[in-house]
């Protein structure tokens, strides 16, 4: 089965790897607590409960509207931890340091995975697609899920090498300013470049044929 022309698969894989959802519900509270942290004359403790309210609206709107829930209650509790570290050290620049540790989680897993010919990208998706773990077998499945990962690991390795320096400067504006653009546009290359990279081999056969016997 090939990618091309087929938008529902376009949609499970940007989906699997975040959604525009996510994205909003993760990213909009970091925005917020730089804004407030600057209106409010640099109150780290007003900043904070801004960025914890708009993250628990966004979690009652997603629950009413009995949407998806993971990435809204994972965005909460993010805020939540990130709020702790910087209200308790006093520096406002904690509020993002929890961000560059899963950067540089996320950023070894990847490399690790590509590395031992697991991929994460392949477990993550192959499920989702109707592959499976068949595509461990087609040489250039395997490769194709390889490829998409480094862009991953180029992303998250950008963001550590950008982001680390101004976080040690004590910078918040310029590493909220960073994270911002960092962000929402380095997430939609890595995912249109996954896709346009995965689209271009066929989904691995006989996984339904497998679990039908």
């Amino acid at each position: 089965m090939s990618y091309e022309g087929q938008a529902q698969d376009k949609d499970k894989v940007i989906n699997a790897l975040g959604g525009k959802r996510g994205l909003i519900d993760s990213g909009l509270p970091a925005l917020v607590f730089l804004v407030v942290f600057n209106l409010s004359d640099q109150n780290i403790n007003t900043a904070i409960w801004a960025a914890l309210t708009l993250s628990a609206t966004l979690t009652f709107y997603r629950l009413i509207k009995r949407e998806t829930l993971q990435h809204a209650f994972s965005g909460l509790i993010g805020v939540a931890i990130c709020a702790l570290i910087s209200r308790r050290s006093g520096n406002a620049a904690d509020f993002y340091l929890p961000g560059l540790w899963i950067n540089a989680a996320y950023g070894a897993l990847y490399a690790f995975t590509n590395l031992i010919k697991w991929p994460i990208l392949g477990v993550l998706l192959g499920p989702i697609l109707g592959e499976n773990f068949l595509w461990r077998k087609d040489p250039k499945r395997l490769r194709a899920y390889i490829n998409a990962g480094w862009l991953w690991v180029g992303l998250f390795a950008s963001r550590l090498i950008v982001q680390y320096p101004l976080y040690e400067s004590g910078n918040i504006n310029a590493l909220g300013t960073a994270r911002l653009l960092m962000g929402y546009p380095l997430f939609i290359l890595a995912a249109w470049g996954s896709w346009l990279i995965l689209k271009r081999v066929p989904t691995t056969p006989g996984a339904q044929d497998q679990s039908k016997s």
